[in-house]
């Protein structure tokens, strides 16, 4: 049963230990939320995920940690039992973890390894993980004035090709798609389902293509001339998980800086 403490609500991030999920995290803290965070199982992860739970308990707010890896879904049971335990319930779900391809390289050489992997994170993890926690949030009492939501975070290659990721590109439009069907499915609920497409944002993940993309924006390749950074990401997240998207079903919100415009 929940203790006194959960009149918080409390949010599940995953992939949170790094790049736009830990923003996410320290943003959804910041926001008065309870943090249950998520990664793979590793030492540096537990590492990583102790001293992020020291800053958001200088924040003023309280976290635990459920590390697995959502690719694995038996590793699900454990990463949603681990959440479910911290307070009672799960009011956010913010499906972050993900992964680029194995290797960059032309479509006409992408390998089933590559393609498998980027299928097993980005789409068939967060779809298995969104039915397993919203059958859980159709179970438990909703808390007064508090939005229930699933956040998924694509990429704004759900719409934008690139022939040198295709693996990625694929699995990211079908998690696009997995966020209007249980947008739909949801919507008579009020449980809000929403998607975030970031573009170029400076993290891990890019770091091995920093200098190309420097190269890019500063030609002008983002309107916005500059890198996105996680908080940019985070900030709309938020917006999202505190129910300030009113009566929107699968809203998709596109964080690029103007990357994928129509624009001559």
């Amino acid at each position: 049963m929940p203790n006194a403490h959960s009149v918080k609500p409390v949010a599940l991030v995953t992939g949170s230990l790094r790049g736009i999920g830990r923003a996410c995290a320290l943003a959804l803290a910041k926001s008065g939320f309870s943090i249950v965070l998520n990664d793979r199982n590793s030492d540096e992860n537990e590492v990583l995920a102790k001293n992020l739970a020291d800053e958001i308990s200088a924040l003023g707010s309280d976290s635990d940690v459920a590390l697995g890896d959502i690719g694995n879904l038996s590793d699900h049971e454990t990463i949603v039992s681990k959440a479910i335990s911290f307070k009672g319930r799960i009011d956010c779900l913010v499906n972050n973890a993900g992964v680029a391809p194995k290797r960059r390289g032309d479509l006409l050489d992408v390998q089933p390894d590559s393609f498998d992997e980027s299928f097993q994170i980005n789409t068939r993890g967060l779809f298995f993980l969104t039915q397993r926690i919203a059958r859980h949030m159709l179970l438990e009492a909703q808390l007064p004035n508090v939005h229930r939501s699933i956040i998924n975070i694509t990429s704004s290659n759900a719409v934008a090709v690139s022939i040198l990721r295709g693996e990625y590109c694929a699995s990211k439009a079908a998690a696009s798609m997995i966020t209007r069907l249980f947008g739909v499915r949801l919507a008579n609920t009020g449980i809000g389902v929403y998607e975030v497409r970031p573009g170029i944002i400076e993290t891990d993940m890019t770091l091995p293509a920093k200098a190309k993309y420097d190269a890019l924006i500063k030609d002008h390749l983002v309107p916005a001339d500059r890198w996105g950074y996680p908080e940019d990401v985070s900030s709309t997240v938020v917006c999202m998980a505190e129910g300030r998207l009113r009566y929107t079903v699968a809203q998709a919100v596109t964080v690029d800086g103007g990357l994928i415009e129509p624009r001559f």
